[in-house]
């Protein structure tokens, strides 16, 4: 089956929606040592913020979902994109640490409803059988943000400070225009929209298994991501004590090497299924741990990225299209993004957490981003085999009919 225009637009605004969402939110991680030292305070106190934005997002999933659900995925998306991006240049003003935390606290609102509104427009929109590479690109969106941060960091943090930083954040907003000429409403959503739908708690209450399962699985996922990128570059610059060019090339290699894991694992999902993509991807982090985490030069430390988020993000390349596809038909925009943004909310303190920890044994990163990583790879890959295997499903009929053979 071949794609039309709509289908390809539609897979480019949701990739640059997730892409430009994270760039928002990652161009903070580089500037923690600059905001600290402006307002005169601890690291990990600024990591607050960190913790603030993801802990807020499953509130702007509820919202926005719930929005998408009811008028549609598109304008919705619209609405969301240009929230975000105006919040993130209004970050690049603020006058002390309090009005900061408030405005990313804000922002995590915004950010928390582009991936769930964005995935569902796109797994309802692309033809089925490309659901698991387009899954893959779809959340390799995520480390190109991360990959954009980092160049920007690299190339005009010198020139522009960290206030600049936030400043250019601004300019996702100019998606918006490409949604609105380019992008077409979820074909699915046209027809659903005829028919009758049960409330949100409703159809969380007839599927409580499900979203209690969901939620502990995205926090597990939330811990593998954050706790392998959020504090990655303070690593390098309080530990290695590298300098911005250094730690934006390492951090360019790392985003590289989660596109690569994405892209990889999603299409791999296709042939063996959803759980044991993500049950390979999530153990390939063991073995490549030390060479991540405990190597002292920056080529050993840029292979040990590179191979890292391979595993980190090969395991997340299926999350859009397998949330997608066990969620609940009628609340297809709010299930995913609600039961991903609450593991975020679950997962939020991670930040502070290896902050801190680091700084009560001797700035240790290393140790700190290691016990995360290690145990949450265990974790992901138990909680994997009790999934529901949906591969293929078609998402105009209910969730709660039989799952095909895999």
């Amino acid at each position: 089956m071949s794609w039309t225009r709509e289908q390809r637009n539609v897979t480019i605004a949701a990739y640059l929606g997730w892409t430009l969402d994270a760039f928002d939110f990652f161009l903070m991680v580089f500037v923690l040592k600059d905001i600290a030292a402006e307002f005169d305070t601890k690291i990990s106190d600024v990591t607050v913020a960190i913790l603030l934005t993801l802990a807020m997002r499953p509130l702007g999933a509820l919202i926005f979902g719930r929005l998408a659900d009811r008028f549609g995925r598109r304008p919705t998306l619209m609405i969301n994109i240009a929230c975000y991006s105006l919040l993130e240049l209004a970050s690049g003003f603020a006058p002390n640490l309090a009005s900061l935390l408030v405005l990313r606290t804000l922002f995590g609102v915004a950010m928390g409803g582009e991936w769930g509104v964005g995935s569902a427009l796109t797994m309802e929109t692309v033809p089925t059988h490309s659901r698991g590479i387009v899954s893959g690109l779809l959340q390799a969106g995520y480390p190109s943000g991360y990959l954009v941060a980092s160049v920007v960091f690299g190339l005009l943090y010198q020139y522009i400070g960290w206030r600049g930083m936030f400043m250019v954040g601004v300019l996702p907003a100019l998606l918006i225009l490409y949604i609105r000429s380019k992008v077409p409403e979820s074909p699915a959503f046209v027809q659903m929209e005829k028919r009758p739908r049960p409330s949100l708690a409703a159809t969380l209450k007839g599927n409580w298994k499900l979203t209690i399962y969901a939620v502990v699985l995205m926090t597990a996922f939330n811990f593998f991501s954050h706790g392998t990128q959020d504090m990655y570059p303070t690593f390098l610059r309080e530990q290695h004590h590298f300098d911005a060019h250094t730690v934006s090339l390492l951090t360019i290699v790392l985003n590289v090497g989660a596109i690569v894991g994405g892209l990889a694992f999603g299409h791999i999902s296709e042939r063996i299924g959803r759980r044991r993509a993500i049950f390979i991807a999530a153990l390939i982090a063991l073995p490549v741990l030390p060479l991540w985490a405990f190597s002292s030069g920056a080529f050993a430390l840029a292979a040990g990225a590179f191979l890292m988020q391979i595993s980190v993000q090969g395991a997340w390349g299926v999350i859009p299209v397998h949330l997608n596809e066990i969620s609940p038909d009628e609340v297809r925009a709010t299930f995913p993004g609600f039961v991903y943004q609450l593991g975020n909310l679950l997962a939020s303190g991670n930040a502070t957490m290896q902050a801190k920890f680091a700084e009560s044994h001797g700035n240790d990163y290393a140790l700190a981003l290691a016990v995360v990583a290690g145990t949450v790879a265990i974790v992901i890959a138990v909680l994997i085999l009790f999934s529901r295997e949906r591969r293929g499903v078609d998402m105009t009929q209910s969730v709660r009919a039989p799952a095909p053979a895999t």
